[in-house]
């Protein structure tokens, strides 16, 4: 276009000033384009995000091309952005541990939670192999293996007291992704089934071996034995069958509990009369060998299992009777709290060392395993506390003084009290 007038000079006759136009415009549009071209090569320089240079004619159409393309970028760009944002959050969110490991097992990401259980830093890790961050000899072992087809169980260097699962996968051609999950509670779970079969087994094999050899005693010489040894052997086994028969039917109700069997329909519990009962049972099992008193100074109707209160708190007051110290007091006592009510159950006994007390719920869990079979507990009476206090949204409190005795204490939420609930609903 700007050669054009150089062209009509040059055609109307005046040949030299014609070609010194031509001249003059095309260096006009060669100058123009440099322009444009510096431009362009500035604003590809220029970070990403900068607005496409502005122009004219046939450089406004290019611009234009490249600026609908850099938008189409950008788009595509925030939602890869927005994927990965994604992808990591997820995988933040797992509750397994997560690495990404490149060619020699160099760590590229981890979750958080890979981070606690191998005591490693993504951030300032990263690009590191990983056996040179986690130098436990067995897992260091299993990666140089090549063989992942079965997980490795493991206890970090660094995290002692956690037992993981860990498995590695490969993908793609050098990448792999190693997966840790923390199985420590369900190791504790299978240590506790191994000794749990093994207490039972043990619990019943004592007095089985005892009414066994009485009955052969018995049958081997019941012409010879006089009637009252035949008797006092008989007494014997008889005891020792009731122990076993003590034994299952603690064993049958701890597992309807353990095992979420539904809670029987709740009634309104007269306290004065369960309590009565408890304290009759207890200076039944007692025979004279302990002063047992009982103070109802708190509220007279709860709602809840009248059956399994009266197993809790009856385990609370057998457990008193066996370890206390004969000829000394046990004291129960029934009493309004601040946030609801409560069942304490106070000995003269021994008393527990400190280290005991947390573990006195567990199943067969005895303190003196001796005195305890002498006293023909069975080890799952606070077992059974436990879990009916539980199922009543309670708790049990133990508080215990060597040389002095304890306190067993039974507390039920104020949603217990019936009066309460009366109130509020009117």
């Amino acid at each position: 276009m700007w050669l054009l007038p150089g062209a009509l000079i040059a055609l109307l006759g005046d040949l030299a000033w014609g070609l010194a136009a031509m001249l003059a415009g095309a260096l006009y549009v060669i100058s123009t384009h440099l322009r444009q071209i510096s431009n362009l090569v500035e604003w590809a320089r220029a970070p990403i995000g900068t607005p496409v240079p502005i122009a004219s004619g046939v450089w406004d159409l290019v611009f234009s091309e490249i600026n609908r393309r850099s938008r189409l970028m950008k788009d595509q760009r925030e939602r890869l952005s927005a994927a990965l944002d994604r992808f990591v959050e997820a995988g933040q969110a797992m509750p397994d541990g997560v690495i990404y490991m490149g060619p020699g097992h160099v760590v590229d990401w981890a979750n958080q939670r890979a981070e606690s259980h191998f005591g490693i830093d993504a951030q300032r890790d990263a690009g590191a192999p990983l056996i040179n961050l986690v130098r436990d000899p067995a897992f260091v072992a299993y990666l140089d293996s090549g063989d992942f087809g079965e997980p490795l169980v493991m206890k970090p260097l660094r995290q002692h007291r956690l037992t993981l699962l860990v498995q590695l996968v490969p993908y793609a051609e050098t990448r792999t992704m190693l997966i840790s999950r923390d199985i420590t509670h369900l190791e504790r779970l299978e240590t506790m089934r191994r000794d749990f079969v093994a207490n039972v087994s043990h619990e019943l094999r004592t007095p089985l071996t005892v009414v066994l050899g009485f009955l052969e005693t018995l049958a081997d010489g019941v012409d010879d034995l006089p009637a009252e040894d035949q008797l006092h052997y008989v007494r014997l086994a008889r005891e020792q069958a009731e122990r076993m028969h003590r034994l299952i039917l603690d064993l049958l109700v701890l597992s309807a509990l353990e095992t979420g069997a539904p809670a029987p329909a709740e009634e309104e519990v007269d306290v004065a009369t369960l309590l009565d009962a408890v304290l009759r049972e207890g200076l039944a099992l007692s025979s004279g060998r302990h002063r047992i008193t009982l103070e109802i100074e708190g509220p007279l109707v709860i709602r809840g299992s009248s059956k399994e209160l009266h197993s809790a708190f009856a385990n609370l007051v057998s457990n008193a009777i066996r370890y206390g110290r004969a000829g000394g007091h046990i004291r129960l006592r029934w009493q309004a709290t601040g946030d609801g009510c409560a069942f304490s159950v106070q000995d003269q006994g021994e008393g527990i060392e400190a280290q005991h007390i947390p573990r006195l719920t567990e199943r067969f869990y005895r303190v003196d395993r001796g005195r305890s079979r002498e006293s023909g507990g069975t080890g799952l009476g606070l077992a059974i506390v436990k879990h009916v206090l539980g199922r009543h949204q309670g708790s049990l409190e133990i508080e215990s003084v060597l040389g002095e005795g304890s306190v067993f204490r039974a507390r039920l939420p104020a949603q217990r009290l019936v009066r309460q609930a009366t109130d509020a609903a009117a």
